[in-house]
Formats: C-alpha cells, sequence, structure tokens
C-alpha cells in the first residue's frame, strides 16, 4: 500500500557543521509545504540547529527528539545524535567537526538499512577532515556501497540529463588500469537497471563516452576503447541493452547529442561531471544508483568561502529531497506493476 505523501520519512545527516549544509536544509524546510510532501528528520543535535538558525535568521520551527519512534509529521525533526555542545567555526576545515559529520551519516544510513526512514539525503562534507581510524572511505557513496546491498554508482540527475560514471573518485593516472569489460558491463547493468526502476524509462537508451580523445582514433590514441570497451558494449547491445558508443567526448555534450539518450556514462569523474555541472549547476543531484536504499545530494560541496553569510542557494538541496521522493514512489509504483502485470495491463485498456 502506498503511503501518505506526508509520512514518507526523509533522513537527513547534517554534513560539516562549518559549511553550508545546515543552511541549505534550514531554507529548504523553512517552505512548510515541503511537510506536506514527507516529514524529515535531521540527524545533528537540536540546540546546534537552534543556534544555526538563529545566526543565520532563518525562520523555522525545529523539533528535537531522542529516538525515531517519537517522529511527529508535518514538524521539522532532529534527532538528538549526540548531547554535547560544538564549536561552530564557519569556514573552518575542523577535524572534530568532521567526527559529528560522520557520526550523523553513519547514524543515519543505520536508520535506513532499518528502514526507520524510508530515504537519505546527505548534505556536504568535507572529504579530508572525516578520516579517522573508524572511518576510512573518500566519501558518501563507498560506505553506502560497504553498508547497503548492491554495486553503488554515481549517478548526476537534472531532469533528462542524468550521468553516470564507470569510474569515480580515483587519480586520472588509475582510470586505464580500472577499465574492464566486467566493470563497464556491471556498470551500465546498474543504470538500465536504475533508469527503469527509479526513473520509469522502460526502453532505456544509454550512450558510453571513449576512454581516450575522439575514442581513441581507431587504436592511433590510446587502446582501451577498441580492446576494452567497444566488445563490452557490443555483447551488451547482442544481449538486448541500448547501449550506444563509445562515443568522443570533446563534442558529445556541446553538439546536443546527449538529448538522443536517457543516459549518459562517462569514463572518469571529471569527464562527466565538468559538462554536467556547467549545464546544470545550482539544480543537480548527486543519486546513489544500484543500491537496495536510496540516496541523494546537492552537487556542490561545503562551500567554505560563503558559510555562515546567510547566502547559499539551496536549490540543489531542495532538488535533492524531490529526486529521493520520486525514486521512491517510482520503487513503489514499479514493484506494484511486476507484483500485478495483469492489473497493471487492465488499467492501460
Amino acid at each position: 500500500m502506498t503511503r501518505k505523501a506526508e509520512n514518507v520519512i526523509v533522513g537527513v545527516s547534517i554534513g560539516d557543521l562549518n559549511g553550508v549544509g545546515s543552511e541549505v536544509i534550514l531554507k529548504t524546510f523553512q517552505d512548510t509545504r515541503m511537510l506536506e510532501f514527507c516529514t524529515p528528520v535531521i540527524f545533528g543535535n537540536v540546540k546546534i540547529l537552534s543556534f544555526i538558525k538563529k545566526v543565520l535568521n532563518i525562520n523555522c520551527n525545529v523539533y528535537g527528539i531522542d529516538s525515531l519512534d517519537q517522529v511527529v509529521p508535518g514538524k521539522l525533526n532532529v534527532l538528538n545524535v549526540w548531547k554535547e555542545g560544538v564549536n561552530i567555526d564557519f569556514g573552518k576545515n575542523d577535524d572534530t567537526i568532521g567526527k559529528y559529520a560522520i557520526q550523523s551519516f553513519t547514524a543515519a544510513v543505520a536508520a535506513l538499512k532499518a528502514k526507520d526512514i524510508d530515504v537519505l539525503v546527505t548534505a556536504p562534507i568535507n572529504k579530508y577532515n572525516i578520516q579517522s581510524e573508524d572511518f576510512k572511505f573518500p566519501g558518501h557513496t563507498d560506505y553506502l556501497d560497504k553498508e547497503l546491498e548492491g554495486d553503488a554508482l554515481m549517478f548526476m540527475v537534472q531532469d533528462d540529463l542524468r550521468v553516470g560514471l564507470l569510474t569515480d573518485h580515483i587519480p586520472v593516472n588509475e582510470v586505464s588500469a580500472h577499465l574492464t569489460e566486467a566493470l563497464i558491463r556491471k556498470k551500465i547493468l546498474t543504470i538500465n537497471k536504475s533508469l527503469k526502476e527509479d526513473f520509469r524509462v522502460n526502453r532505456p537508451k544509454i550512450a558510453v563516452l571513449g576512454v581516450n580523445p575522439h575514442s581513441g582514433d581507431n587504436g592511433v590514441i590510446g587502446h582501451e576503447d577498441d580492446d576494452v570497451v567497444k566488445p563490452a558494449l557490443k555483447k551488451l547491445f547482442e544481449e538486448g541493452v541500448m547501449v550506444f558508443g563509445p562515443y568522443s567526448a570533446d563534442s558529445f555534450f556541446g553538439s546536443g547529442q546527449y538529448e538522443k539518450y536517457d543516459a549518459v556514462i562517462a569514463a572518469y569523474h571529471d569527464q562527466g561531471l565538468i559538462p554536467f555541472k556547467t549545464l546544470s549547476f545550482g539544480k543537480g543531484v548527486n543519486y546513489t544508483a544500484g543500491l537496495e536504499g536510496i540516496r541523494t545530494s546537492p552537487d556542490h560541496g561545503t562551500a567554505y568561502e560563503i558559510a555562515g553569510k546567510g547566502i547559499a542557494d539551496n536549490n540543489s538541496f531542495k532538488e535533492a529531497v524531490y529526486l529521493a521522493l520520486d525514486i521512491y514512489n517510482h520503487r513503489q509504483e514499479y514493484a506494484d506493476v511486476t507484483k500485478n502485470p495483469l492489473k497493471t495491463r487492465e488499467k492501460q485498456l
């Protein structure tokens, strides 16, 4: 049974408290209409959020709770993950603040695993100050991949523009070594499945960008595209996956070719994210596809340079909330269709 919108619980990890995360969270839920779409639960500390909203002059009410069974629909709930005070110094890189960011995040992931929350939206963290003996991950995605079932894939989304990555947070000089037919196959199948279940695309068309300039120019500029990428795509296409490429990355977005496909897969981080953020910055969302749980985040970082000034744009965070809710509903619909195909066919007739 589909739950009422306001009863869908959106867990929110607090991110780096010295960055803009708290500001964009509070600004998003300052609009009380958001509480008609979901019930937010911020994993943090109600005293800290009250302090930050006062400093930034954000007019919204926060409701402190000590356990998830105390969540109140129609309220901006703040789960007290810790009780002690925290010194906030906007714009400063602080290892202690990093510790609280991860405490919030891991508590939220545990709640997502336990199905105590329905979706997770993560505020930006600083990848440097989160490292510790207990947390040795480059960022959110790698930890989610470990904790949640499936194969995590970074999927950048803004309306019909969707860009996935074969490799993400690795050095450029290691990209070639990581690209194997097995990896390419896994990532493309993950995106194909996500497009069907999460985005309601019945027969996805996927474009893949070449690794080398001009996709290698038939081996003149590198061999990876001919020896690894093309054979992997050929096998998938023969199996019925509508995958095309590899395409020369330099002109693919500028020429508008991306508009012909439901998703584009880049070989490495900057190859995909530079054009994506150029086309969508401020409205894009980072979605972690391929997992049992649903997690989204804004497409920006901690933005220390403007933290505490009250000028952060919350549109990307708001879009992250919307996308998480859309995917939640799409998965419910997909599950219903899968279970009752005849009933669905009767409705269409």
